[in-house]
């Protein structure tokens, strides 16, 4: 058993961020159902993967939403579903006859989740956006930055991923939870802009507290530290260093093998300038994998940056199981880990619309009415 078993989910097809979302819920036990398109119906949505890991354990259907009938099988899945993720502009469902309205009428029991980039609602919510507007606008893309630099977008991590998808897996589970109280469902509008700026709340609280500025790249946390670094070694690699604390930070000098007594105090942020040099010019006389050797076991709070291709062969991942090969793409196991029900992959994604007819049949639909609807262009 997992915790979502027998939780029906329709994923109207979307872009990374909602088939993430749909990924977490699918990871834990949820039948989700992505509802695509007609190939032939005109341009699909971008999808570069072949073998997509976001559709692991889901079905598919392609269906014809500018027709009644489309529309008519829509409707009929939201009856017998918990969950309706959507990831289009404010409008597009409502124009579809497909909005939280209609479908709380078919089904008061459903969990709408809305994933978008600006909201439902403000001067900005039918505007074309990505990640690096989301974040840029939440103000959490200010902080990714050295001192006197442009921001540096972390790929699309903060707000499709983290902002986005996880926190909309998270509105749907509470909404979920909230549904076994009351028996109604109701709209979760997760919001990028939103999330992001959930993501910063600790930096709200250190400007607050007079503990950092607004000249990033000068702070504790923001690559102004020596101690909270990354440094280059002697083969080009990098080494992670987030020694706070006092304690880990002796660990880091023993492990540097330098003197305290020849470097100015820890916390003299002035002097941090001079303090990242230093250390920049001690990383750089070992390999990486030299000096993961020397702080391996230590708690000076170093290790190894690791490329994408080298994760798999450290120990530490290959012992926990961090990632699992499914259809010839490694990737990584469901998280957070449960120790009685843990989610578990069970198959990689089909072709899109594989399911179409065993999803029909399972809506009611005959073997008669899915030829026809398949002849007529509604689905495929």
């Amino acid at each position: 058993m997992r915790p979502l078993d027998g939780i029906k989910v329709v994923e109207m097809a979307g872009l990374a961020p909602s088939p993430y979302c749909g990924m977490i819920l699918a990871d834990f036990g949820a039948d989700i159902v992505i509802v695509d398109r007609l190939s032939k119906g005109g341009p699909e949505l971008p999808n570069i993967m072949a073998k997509n890991p976001f559709d692991r354990g889901k079905r598919s259907m392609r269906v014809n939403l500018k027709t009644e009938q489309g529309v008519a099988i829509a409707q009929r899945m939201i009856q017998a579903s918990d969950v309706l993720l959507e990831p289009y502009r404010p409008g597009v469902m409502e124009n579809l006859g497909l909005g939280p309205d209609e479908a709380l009428e078919l089904n008061p029991r459903l969990i709408y989740a809305r994933l978008t980039g600006w909201g439902q609602e403000g001067p900005y919510a039918s505007m074309a956006g990505h990640d690096i507007d989301y974040i840029g606008l939440s103000g959490a893309l200010s902080l990714f930055r050295r001192k006197g630099e442009r921001p540096l977008p972390p790929c699309n991590l903060l707000g499709d991923f983290a902002g986005g998808g996880m926190l909309c897996a998270m509105g749907i589970l509470l909404a979920l939870i909230e549904r076994s109280r009351s028996g109604k469902g109701q709209v979760v509008d997760a919001a990028m802009v939103d999330g992001a700026a959930n993501l910063s709340t600790l930096f709200y609280g250190l400007l607050a507290n007079h503990l950092m500025t607004l000249d990033i790249g000068t702070n504790m946390l923001d690559s102004g530290a020596p101690y909270y670094q990354t440094y280059a070694t002697a083969d080009g690699k990098y080494m992670a260093v987030g020694a706070i604390e006092g304690r880990f930070y002796e660990e880091l000098l023993k492990g540097l093998n330098l003197d305290p007594l020849s470097l100015p105090p820890q916390n003299d942020w002035e002097r941090w300038p001079e303090m990242t040099a230093t250390f920049a010019e001690v990383f750089k006389t070992r390999t990486r994998d030299e000096w993961t050797a020397v702080f391996e076991g230590k708690d000076a709070c170093v290790a190894p940056v690791l490329e994408l291709d080298e994760v798999d062969q450290h120990p530490h991942n290959r012992e926990r199981g961090l990632l699992i090969e499914l259809d010839g793409v490694l990737q990584p196991l469901p998280a957070p880990r449960l120790s009685r029900t843990p989610g578990r992959v069970q198959r990689p994604g089909e072709p899109r619309g594989s399911e179409t007819g065993e999803i029909l049949k399972e809506l009611g639909y005959s073997t008669e009415e899915i030829k026809a609807l398949d002849k007529d262009d509604i689905v495929e």
